[in-house]
């Protein structure tokens, strides 16, 4: 997560946005490759394998987040007792996750960003004209195509590769990299995103880990401490606990 990383992102960015917003074309040209012109379809969609490894790439991703929640549950649930991981690691892999996998992604864009999804356009026999990525006047009326989720969220693994050791650091991002990129493949594959889709959502999802990243570890006027947040939890989780302490019959600490 450091300025080289940001630069390459922005100047990805610049790129995509600029060669796909001038020729959008390319987006068809690119899902055409995964259509079946004689069946109508999409045809690893149906594949058993693929749709298993679909959803194993989501089960990984959120396995990898499931400890950041945990510590942080446990933490307001028993302010008493030390946090199970350190408190900066959980609260960025939550934040994260959070941000670029739900928040940006499904809660924002995909409900109100009305890009239809390849399955559903006319170049692939769909009932809905195809738009670029910049245009969110598309037919769709929700769960869109533009920005994909499942994309932000494998690549969302940015996060624990940036919490790895130096020494294995550069090996996790490439791990990342090719994670984000096989998924987001498959995602395409399926007819269910184009290509501007899955890239501008790895993008976002680096983008966010990488502020988050600054904020919480790098910049002096931002940057927290492990027993700053466990304080803050715990702070926050106190008046709940004494509570169920003084229902169980317990003296509160």
């Amino acid at each position: 997560m450091n300025r080289t990383g940001l630069f390459i992102a922005l100047g990805l960015s610049l790129i995509i946005g600029l060669l796909f917003g001038i020729y959008p074309e390319l987006d068809l040209k690119l899902a055409a490759l995964f259509y079946d012109p004689a069946s109508a379809t999409f045809p690893l969609k149906q594949n058993g394998l693929a749709a298993f490894a679909r959803d194993a790439a989501m089960w990984i991703a959120w396995a990898l987040a499931l400890p950041a929640l945990f510590a942080i549950v446990a933490k307001l649930l028993r302010p008493d007792r030390p946090m199970l991981i350190p408190g900066r690691a959980a609260m960025f892999l939550l934040l994260t996750i959070l941000l670029s996998a739900i928040v940006l992604s499904n809660l924002t864009f995909k409900s109100h960003w009305g890009r239809p999804r390849p399955v559903v356009v006319t170049e692939f026999k769909g009932p809905w004209q195809f738009v670029p990525w910049w245009d969110p006047r598309g037919e769709c009326g929700r769960n869109c195509s533009f920005f994909s989720g499942e994309g932000a969220t494998a690549f969302w693994t940015y996060a624990p590769a940036a919490l790895t050791p130096p020494v294995w650091r550069p090996l996790a991002y490439v791990a990342a990299t090719l994670f984000g990129a096989v998924t987001s493949g498959l995602r395409m594959a399926f007819g269910a995103h184009f290509f501007t889709d899955v890239a501008i959502s790895g993008l976002v999802s680096f983008f966010v880990i990488w502020l988050a990243y600054a904020l919480i570890y790098r910049w002096p006027s931002t940057r927290l401490t492990n027993t700053q947040v466990e304080a803050a939890l715990a702070r926050w989780g106190r008046p709940g606990y004494r509570l169920w302490r003084r229902w169980t019959g317990r003296t509160a600490e």
